[in-house]
């Protein structure tokens, strides 16, 4: 079996043949084999397990046929080498039990440490990259410093981020300390990742959408620049053909603020369905890749409406390079895997028609 290239193409803004696929959370509880595993297993287990994660990374390869492997592992393992008491409640999800509410709690924190913290996720990688040599590659990912801050400080998921926000702007202080420390810590994992194989990486913003535009630009941007910039200049070269590892930005419900975003750097802007592409594609400085964008419940529509959404977006972006298509947001767990199969086989026939 030849090596999917098509995607690491793509990422480095390489003319391409047709449009390369994933899906974000495409790894996960949608299907019956992962929840197989699951049944057996918590959720940090199988984290921390590299076999384990290995498996589940590449069930979605080998069942569903996306062109590219994204490790299973979460964004919060991160926590319990920094100092945070994090455990995932049934019914609730990440719960920290100590969280950051003071200046001093923030100081407390400890800058994180692949090699001490995280051994399991570079062996998780390596495992990866040996199985998936003759498949497609493999991406690394992070959360960035506002989404771990969030969940850092409210001790649980939230959609008010009222400790959060109160802490940002009450506390200077202690919101520098954090977030420093939330950069640094992240560049140093990210970029483990990349020598441990991960051949692109992605910076999940998940809840960056509920900042408004200035707060973004002052209290946040500053710490994501530092990420991206340091993680992309660090991935120059580093890949097995001499070549770059490619950065993907995503940062969901911010298409708002999407010049913001673009200064905030990295390769390829990831982007969530709220923005119409033909118009991401006039805002999006051609600099950057761009990833996205169909609503992940298009996939609860008829197989037609589907490959209709597919093509809307695929005929938005033409023969621009650099565009990977890819879910708005992580994929439901109720959604049918033959949907999933139907989409993704849809983007590579589609695609291959539109750019010939």
């Amino acid at each position: 079996m030849a090596f999917n290239d098509l995607f690491i193409r793509t990422a480095r803004l390489q003319p391409t043949e047709a449009t390369p696929v994933w899906m974000m959370r495409q790894a996960g509880r949608y299907m019956s084999e992962y929840r197989e595993i699951r049944a057996n297993h918590t959720f940090l287990e199988m984290c921390y397990d590299p076999d384990l994660a290995v498996e589940i990374t590449l069930q979605p390869v080998d069942l569903i046929g996306v062109d590219a492997a994204i490790l299973f592992s979460d964004i919060l393992v991160l926590f319990p080498g920094m100092g945070l008491d994090l455990e995932f409640q049934t019914g609730i999800g990440p719960v920290i039990n100590n969280p950051i509410r003071s200046l001093a709690d923030a100081k407390a924190l400890r800058f994180g440490d692949p090699d001490r913290d995280t051994p399991y996720v570079m062996e998780s990688i390596r495992i990866a990259r040996h199985e998936l040599r003759d498949k497609v590659p493999l991406i690394g990912f992070s959360g960035a410093p506002f989404t771990l801050a969030s969940y850092a400080i409210e001790g649980r998921g939230t959609r008010e981020f009222i400790n959060c926000k109160s802490f940002m702007w009450n506390e200077p202080e202690g919101w520098d300390v954090l977030m420093s420390k939330f950069t640094q810590s992240i560049i140093d994992y990210m970029c483990a990742q990349i020598d441990a194989g991960a051949q692109t990486i992605q910076l999940f913003d998940s809840w960056v959408g509920f900042l408004s535009p200035r707060d973004y630009e002052q209290r946040v941007l500053p710490y994501s620049k530092q990420v991206l910039d340091a993680v992309v200049s660090y991935g120059k070269g580093k890949a097995d053909d001499g070549g770059d590892v490619p950065v993907i930005h995503f940062a969901n419900g911010a298409t708002s603020m999407i010049d913001l975003v673009q200064q905030a750097g990295g390769n390829i802007v990831g982007l969530d369905w709220r923005l119409d592409m033909k118009r991401a594609v006039n805002l999006i400085d051609s600099r950057f890749g761009i990833q996205g964008n169909i609503d992940p419940i298009s996939l609860f529509a008829s197989e037609e409406e589907i490959k209709a959404k597919v093509v809307d977006i695929l005929e938005a972006v033409g023969k621009r390079p650099g565009h990977i298509f890819n879910l708005g947001h992580g994929i439901q767990k109720t959604t049918d895997p033959d949907k999933a199969r139907h989409f993704i086989k849809t983007v590579q026939e589609e695609s291959r028609r539109i750019r010939s």
